[in-house]
């Protein structure tokens, strides 16, 4: 219990936190197309590692299976939006002392030293709350700064993928719980 109490805990403040630093990464006081890049990117470079521990660590072949899922579906939109960002010439620039960094960091080690149904658990209570926080964070805070609309385009795009991972995910979590 406390393994998913921690994970919903660094997730949750993560998605509080990483907004304030976000609006004072320019002068203007508004996120800019790089950054909101950079944040994307590093979102689905999250998911994608761990989606892979899952694949690794998962105590039955629907939790492997899943986040084997996971990370192929995020190393997808993961290249788009690089691909995006390349064709438009855009240098993505990640706001400095990002707090989802150092919780993803935290959130990774704590399910690397779990295992058995106990990694299951809190891996899947990690990607439900994690959803949820890139969710509310591209609805109400990323998608309403972006100013160029293929990069909109693509974000807008790719949002149904996370909530459908997200209620996937839930619904394993309610299996096993």
């Amino acid at each position: 219990m406390k393994a998913v109490q921690l994970s919903r805990l660094s997730i949750l403040a993560a998605a509080v936190v990483a907004v304030a630093p976000l609006h004072a990464q320019n002068k203007a006081g508004k996120l800019d197309d790089p950054t909101i890049v950079a944040i994307f990117d590093a979102a689905n470079t999250w998911d994608i590692q761990t989606g892979e521990l899952a694949a690794k660590k998962g105590s039955t072949k629907e939790i492997r299976d899943f986040g084997a899922m996971l990370a192929r579906d995020h190393k997808n939109v993961r290249q788009q939006g690089r691909d995006l960002a390349k064709k438009l010439n855009v240098t993505p620039t990640p706001p400095k002392d990002f707090a989802m960094t150092k919780d993803h960091e935290a959130a990774m080690k704590n399910l690397e030293s779990l295992k058995g149904k106990e990694f299951d658990k809190a891996f899947l209570q990690h990607e439900v709350n994690y959803h949820k926080a890139v969710i509310d964070a591209v609805t109400t805070t990323l998608l309403p700064a972006l100013q160029n609309a293929e990069v909109k385009d693509l974000v807008t795009k790719v949002a149904p993928a996370f909530k459908a991972h997200e209620d996937a995910e839930q619904n394993m979590l309610n299996k096993i719980s």
